[in-house]
């Protein structure tokens, strides 16, 4: 499953998608990606969103990534970025490489 956050907004929702979804499958039994781009990549420097989000990367293999396009914009530094948070050459350029793999791609 591909989660696609581009607006701080939706972050408590994508969340909570994710959390419930993962309630309902056996461990182990899907893979889940978060890209974050746009805006959405300011929350990875977010010390109240990290907590619940590095717990997803620990717990359940969730894999977080930001846009580096996007992180240059906002004028964010890529090497401050979490350890559990890879950055990606670009958000989109990502979420079409995914969905051809087979991911499945949810919007929150």
């Amino acid at each position: 499953m591909l989660f696609h956050v581009s607006d701080n907004g939706v972050w408590q929702k994508a969340i909570a998608n994710i959390k419930n979804y993962l309630k309902d499958v056996d461990e182990g039994a899907v893979q889940i990606q978060v890209v974050a781009n746009a805006g959405a990549v300011g929350s990875y420097y977010d010390k109240d969103l990290l907590d619940q989000m590095q717990t997803l990367s620990e717990e359940s293999g969730v894999l977080f990534t930001a846009c580096r396009n996007a992180l240059q914009a906002f004028s964010l530094d890529v090497n401050l970025l979490p350890k559990f948070v890879e950055p990606v050459s670009g958000g989109i350029t990502e979420i079409v490489n995914k969905q051809a793999d087979g991911y499945i791609y949810i919007k929150p």
